[in-house]
């Protein structure tokens, strides 16, 4: 993996311990009061215990203040602080999972707590700087510093070789791969007031308590312990790895304060540039983002794919919704050709999927798009909000699924988009040329006879000039036509394709800005 990769993956993620360390005032207690309960008999309302009784008091966040040699790591001598894989959480106890752990230090500031789980029994899992290698000495500091984040290996490509799968590390960030895949976007906990611009509050995972797995399973269970001045919460996580790398997670959450502008199963990704949207950005790659389109299927059974852009301004949208079905950050550009890009290989990041269980109600899937000069920044977030605020002294219960994998885990009859591109108009500075693709399932069996018509939709300015074609590169159609903005500052536009016996494929949104 390529240095620029692995700062990226630090960086972002650690972001936001540094953000979060600045909510609520600079003065802070060096470390909050050990955790009651955390050891000891343990069972699944052992978290939700502590956050319940945290909630109702006062917040303090743990520990940030480290020994002079550690306090000023640049990135470089952070990565060389590297965890001993002989000295791994059950590292020969022939399991299918065994854990490493992360150094505090460079943005990782926090003391995370740590905890086994065994038998019923929850106990500390001690710090040593033993457990590290240094690749320079001065840097081992035999304090007791505790870990800064936790990462979880198996045999998820090679029978009999362990490779990281999972990394749980700043604030409330967490990501994970499927077979064959490279790291790529990140969920989170929760988010609060995301592209609010009196600023996001960046809750942190500061406990973690790692179920020890029987030999033979292929799950393992991780419970976390969320905080921040507004929220507290309980996770608990089934972690399943392989061809989709799937989580069940269930959720309590405790309010400290009013929270209106709450999101669950956040997640967060990069979107650089693509077919759709290069026109500010001077590379010779034909694409290069984590993801490629925010994708939908609602509680009225609408699939909609939305294309992500990397916009001049803050752009934020929201999709009404009762009861989602489900939403993602998609990847569906899975060949090298794609990106062309020998180091990060894009094509390998993971789609991720967030399947509600139960009734979420009514609420919004929102969707967050950053001006980015780079790919080095996370700029794309999306989440749920419910339509009700969070309200202090409550309690609310969100389970759902996660698939990190190649695509939505779900089969459709739809025809799908293949690609988005957007270009210049020929003797028309003022209007932009759009060109999409179907493709998918219903190209399978309808006569090759059947009439298909496109009718794009815009919410400012006109379309003009469709034009409805079979596309036998991909056996699909393509659709194009010209939109002429006029005097608007931003559109949102839509398309559905169609025979004579109505739609056949998802709907296709976008939004365009100047």
């Amino acid at each position: 993996m390529s240095s620029n990769v692995q700062r990226r993956g630090v960086i972002r993620a650690g972001a936001g311990v540094t953000l979060a360390s600045l909510v609520g005032g600079v003065a802070r207690k060096a470390r909050a009061e050990g955790l009651s309960g955390a050891t000891g008999k343990f069972d699944d309302s052992t978290v939700i215990q502590i956050a319940r009784r945290l909630a109702n008091a006062e917040y303090h966040p743990p520990g940030q203040s480290l020994p002079k040699a550690l306090d000023n790591l640049t990135f470089d001598q952070y990565r060389g602080i590297a965890y001993r894989p002989d000295r791994a959480l059950w590292a020969g106890d022939n399991l299918a999972f065994d854990v490493e752990f992360f150094p505090r230090g460079f943005l990782y500031r926090p003391r995370i707590e740590i905890y086994e789980v065994k038998d019923g029994q929850s106990g500390v899992v001690p710090y040593s700087a033993d457990l590290f290698t240094y690749s320079d000495p001065a840097l081992r500091v035999t304090d007791d510093l505790g870990f800064a984040g936790v990462r979880f290996r198996t045999a998820i490509n090679t029978p009999g070789v362990m490779e990281e799968f999972c990394v749980f590390l700043g604030a409330s960030y967490f990501r994970a791969v499927a077979k064959g895949q490279d790291y790529g976007l990140s969920a989170r906990g929760f988010a609060n007031g995301t592209g609010d611009p009196k600023g996001e509050e960046f809750a942190l995972f500061r406990a973690f308590w790692l179920e020890k797995p029987q030999p033979g399973v292929q799950s393992i269970v991780v419970h976390a312990l969320l905080d921040s001045p507004a929220v507290t919460g309980a996770f608990r996580f089934t972690i399943r790895p392989g061809d989709n790398t799937v989580f069940d997670v269930q959720t309590t959450l405790f309010p400290r304060t009013k929270i209106e502008q709450s999101g669950i199963a956040p997640l967060t990704g990069m979107f650089y540039f693509d077919v759709n949207d290069h026109n500010h950005v001077d590379d010779w790659r034909p694409a290069a983002h984590d993801s490629e389109a925010l994708q939908m299927w609602t509680g009225a059974d609408q699939q909609l794919y939305r294309p992500l852009r990397n916009p001049l301004d803050l752009q934020f949208s929201t999709f009404s919704d009762v009861s989602p079905r489900g939403f993602g950050l998609m990847q569906r550009r899975r060949t090298f050709q794609d990106f062309e890009d020998l180091a990060l290989h894009y094509e390998k990041r993971p789609s991720l999927w967030i399947e509600p269980i139960g009734d979420w109600g009514a609420g919004w899937v929102d969707l967050v798009e950053i001006p980015t000069p780079n790919e080095v920044n996370d700029n794309i977030v999306s989440f749920w909000r419910p339509k009700e605020p969070l309200r202090a002294g409550q309690e609310y219960h969100f389970t759902y699924r996660m698939y990190w994998g190649w695509d939505a885990p779900f089969p459709t009859p739809l025809a799908r988009i293949g690609a988005t591109r957007v270009g210049s108009v020929v003797d028309n500075n003022d209007a932009r040329f759009f060109a999409i693709d179907f493709m998918g399932t219903p190209f399978e069996h309808l006569p090759k006879d059947t009439h298909f018509h496109v009718t794009p939709k815009t919410s400012a300015g006109k379309i003009q000039n469709v034009v409805v074609e079979p596309n036998p590169a991909i056996n699909g159609i393509r659709t194009t036509f010209e939109f002429v903005p006029g005097d608007a500052k931003v559109a949102d536009l839509s398309a559905v394709l169609e025979t004579d016996s109505g739609p056949i494929s998802e709907q296709w949104l976008y939004r365009w800005t100047p």
